[in-house]
Parts: C-alpha cells; structure tokens; sequence
C-alpha cells in the first residue's frame, strides 16, 4: 500500500530520492504530489514535496479520468468561443460522446500569429487574431500560467488532458504550473485535432452575431455568415472583451449585472533583480530559476485593494488591444521563461456599486475611457504602435525624467514604448492608491522601488466588467434558459484553469439534462 509523505523539505543542493530513501528505505515507484520553493528563510531556500511512495513491487494507481460515455445524445450544444472554458466544454462534451459545434470569430492559431506578429512589428491590428481574441482565447498568448485560487475537482483532468496534448508534465504537481506561451501554442492545434476527429465541428472566422430565442428559450445561433445554427443548449465563451455580444445581450434583453474588477499599470523589473530580492546570495543557483513575486495591500480605510495579478517572470510586456483606437497592456512568459525582464499587473480592485451605481456599463465606460486615453497619449508623441510607458520613481512622484537614470529604457515589449505621464492618464484615485501599494510592496521586497523599473498602461483587461448572471444550481441565464454564460468574458472564471473548469462544470449540466 502506498504511502503519502507531506511538506518534505529538500535543501536545493539535496536530492528528492535521497531523502525518499531515508524516508522508506524499501521503496518502489513514487510521483510528486506537489513541490513548491519556500524562500522566506534567509540562510536557506530550499524545496517543499509531498509524495506519493508505493511499497516496493508494487505500482501506483495513476488517475486515467476515463470518461462514462452516454449512449443517446440528442440535440448539439452550440459553444461560442475558443478560449479555455469553450475548449474545455467542447473537450468533455466529446469525451462523454455528445457531438457539439464550436465558433471562432478569429483564425485557427497558426493564423492567429501572423496577425499578432502584424500588429507588434507594425501596429496594424486585426481584430479577429489578436492577443485576446482566435483559437485559443487571451490566455494563449498570456503566458500559459495555470495557476488557479479554485478549489475544483476538475483540476487535475484539465491538467491530465494538457498534459496529455503535450503540455510539460510537471504541471500537474508545481504550485505555479505553468506551460508557456511558447509551448501552449503547441498543445491547443493536438487538442483540436482531437476534438475534430472525435464529433466536435469547428468553425473558424466565423463569429457569432445573434444568440437565437423563442421566448425566454435559447433556439440556436446565427453568424456573420447568415447560418443559422439550431439547438437548446448554447454555452457563452467569448470571453473577457467581447464587448459586441455583451450588447448583443442587453439588447435582446438576457439579464446582466455591473461586476467589481480591477485595472492599473503593468510594472516591469529586471529578472536578475527580482531574483536578488526573494533568493538573495542563492539567486544565480541554477536550481531556482526565474523568481516570482505576489504582493497585495489593502487600505482599511477605504477598503481599497491594490496587488499584483498575472506575474511573468522572465517574460514579456504585451500590446494586446482589440480596438485600432486604445491600447491595453499584458504579460506572458515563454516555457524558458529567460527573458531579462520580469513583469506584472499592479491592479487596485473597482467596486462596481460604490463606482458606477445602477449603470450596469459603468466599468466598461471607464475601462474604454483609458484605454482611448493611453492611446491618444502615443499619437501625441508621434507614435501609432508603441506602449506608453514611465519610470517607476517618476511615476511614484509625478515628475518626467527625460534623461538621466531615469530614462525611459528598452524594455521587453516588441512594441516598444514612448515616455507617457501614466501619473497624470489615470484617474487620481486609481494613481493614489497604485503609489500606496508600490510603497507597501518595498517594505515586504526592498528594492522593489527602484530607478531601475518603469510602468506601462493600462492594464485594463483583468476581467469583464458586466457579468451574464446565471443561476447558481442549473448554471444557466436567470432571464433565458438554455444559455450557459461560461468563463472569464461571463464573469464566473479568472484565469485557464478556472475557466477550463467552468467549462467543463457547464457540460456536464447540459449532459444531465440530454442523457
């Protein structure tokens, strides 16, 4: 019988097994659980397993998560949209023996790239293949970070499945698995392939204009094409910056609801300062790689929350608007994650009621305001595909150092990046309390503040602003059933994983009903 040891502590020029057979000295095959680096001791970072040891001749029973198939599926869910939470659906809807449909506005992803590429070099935006929309929704090129705060028991199959179109095993036991967007790019066509090969039919640069009802009753979808397409159960997974569908819906009348999220700027550091920070004298061990950070600061006064969000560490700072007219910024890392530069998002949490009231489009307002704003302060500067970008000291004390150390730099953005006062583009309360967050994260990372650093904005896409309300139990729309509000672009996921869980979650609601 095997046995399961938790929280063991191996110093970085240690070896697992060693330990394992100090542990269990008569031990068969075993498999990490879970490792993660703990470097909060300044004498020693070291790493945290727990493991899996089988007795020796015996095996271990490794989950497969086959999938009970049922023997009579009806009518074909229709799945709009190819991020997570669509791919995942589509994934267990086939798996489980449904057929089903599935819409994409953009390009399949070898596509996908050319545009993007398109639009980094030479600043001509496609707005079907960019950074958030094409086969594999924002989180495809968004660094492949799987890290999740949901406690599901779909997890470990989302991971399972990843790993089995080619992801990195060790996702399924890292505390910040991550595949990269290098790598990620390379395990969505596998997984398409298999969708298509196994009863899910797949429409490229096909958008879906018009969601179909009779009544308070979801009939199918219609798409630019003029097709329509029939069916009761259509799963919304377009994500977090469609805005077109979410007015599609409040036109046609489906409830929808104001949601708090966040915004702010995207803080970019060397890597080799970071490491510096959090490993110390350890922070060239080739053991430990690229450091990571999370920082969070809440103000007890106003119950304002600012923290980091979507850290890359070795990684790259992104241009990733959907409109010719605004700029958003993002973040990814590459599976090596050895670009010289470390980023994140420092957000500060928008209360949706305190903010906008009754206005259900407030946040999207404010959201489209700054972005517009960040991109008018380029062309100002004579730009067209730049990021607008500020040193971290000069935006912390509003001033504008055009030289000295407190130039603009060359960062990691393949967009480049002109000197903007982001001090002055933000809202002043929103600037408040980003300046008081960075203060508070130099006290838990000195050296957090540093000429070296420079901020980019807006990072205004950390979720949508307006959520398809859905009820709790079937998961369908309150206001017209049969329409399955999924993922991050419904307001019910904040990342892959836990869009890719919803997905599935979705699925086997409708799977319930047509069984």
């Amino acid at each position: 019988m095997s046995k399961i040891f938790q929280n063991i502590e191996i110093p970085i020029d240690q070896d697992l097994e060693e330990k394992l057979q100090w542990l269990m000295p008569e031990h068969g095959p075993y498999r990490i659980l879970r490792q993660s680096v703990d470097a909060r001791r300044s004498h020693s970072p070291h790493f945290v397993y727990s493991v899996e040891v089988a007795e020796k001749g015996e095996t271990l029973n490794i989950p497969e998560f086959d999938l009970e198939k049922i023997n009579k599926p009806q009518d074909r869910p229709l799945i709009v949209g190819t991020g997570p939470a669509g791919l995942f659906a589509a994934l267990r809807f086939v798996e489980r023996g449904v057929p089903c449909v599935l819409f994409e506005r953009g390009s399949d992803s070898g596509e996908r790239i050319k545009g993007i590429n398109q639009f980094w070099r030479y600043g001509k935006l496609d707005t079907r293949n960019n950074v958030c929309f094409g086969e594999g929704g924002a989180g495809l090129y968004s660094d492949g970070k799987l890290i999740t705060r949901i406690k599901s028991p779909h997890i470990p199959y989302v991971m399972n499945r990843l790993v089995q179109f080619g992801a990195p095993a060790e996702i399924q036991w890292l505390s910040n698995p991550h595949v990269g967007s290098d790598r990620i790019r390379r395990v969505i066509p596998k997984m398409r392939e298999f969708l298509k090969a196994n009863g899910c039919e797949i429409h490229f640069n096909t958008q879906v204009t018009e969601i179909l009802f009779e009544g308070k009753q979801v009939a199918g979808v219609r798409t630019e094409h003029g097709t329509e397409f029939k069916s009761p159960h259509v799963v919304l997974a377009t994500g977090h910056s469609a805005t077109d569908m979410i007015e599609h819906l409040h036109e046609a009348g489906v409830h929808l609801d104001g949601k708090s999220f966040a915004m702010g700027l995207r803080v970019e550091h060397s890597q080799a300062a970071i490491n510096k920070i959090q490993y110390r004298q350890f922070s060239e061990h080739p053991k430990l790689g690229a450091a990571n950070y999370k920082l969070a600061h809440h103000n007890n006064d106003t119950g304002i929350g600012v923290y980091s969000f979507c850290m890359c560490p070795g990684g790259y700072v992104l241009s990733s608007g959907t409109e010719a007219d605004g700029i958003v910024v993002n973040g990814m890392s590459n599976y090596n994650r050895n670009s010289p530069f470390a980023n994140a998002a420092i957000v500060v949490s928008i209360d949706h009621g305190k903010n906008f009231g009754k206005d259900t489009f407030g946040g999207m307002k404010l959201r489209r305001e700054l972005e517009t704003r960040a991109y008018q302060a380029i062309v100002k500067q004579g730009g067209s595909r730049e990021l607008p970008a500020q040193n971290l000291m000069d935006f912390l004390y509003g001033t504008n150092s055009k030289t000295g150390p407190r130039a603009l730099r060359a960062g990691s953005s393949p967009s480049g990046a002109l000197n903007v006062r982001l001090d002055e583009l933000l809202p002043k309360e929103m600037r408040n309390r980003i300046r008081e967050g960075f203060e508070n994260f130099q006290r838990s990372m000195k050296g957090f503040l540093t000429e070296d650093a420079q901020v980019y904005g807006v990072e205004s896409r950390t979720s949508c602003p307006v959520r398809v309300t859905r009820n709790e139990e079937s998961l369908q729309s309150i206001s017209h059933a049969g329409l399955y509000p999924a993922g991050e672009g419904a307001g019910y996921a904040g990342g892959i994983t836990s869009a890719a869980c919803d997905g599935i979650r979705i699925a086997e609601k409708i799977i319930e009903l047509i069984k």
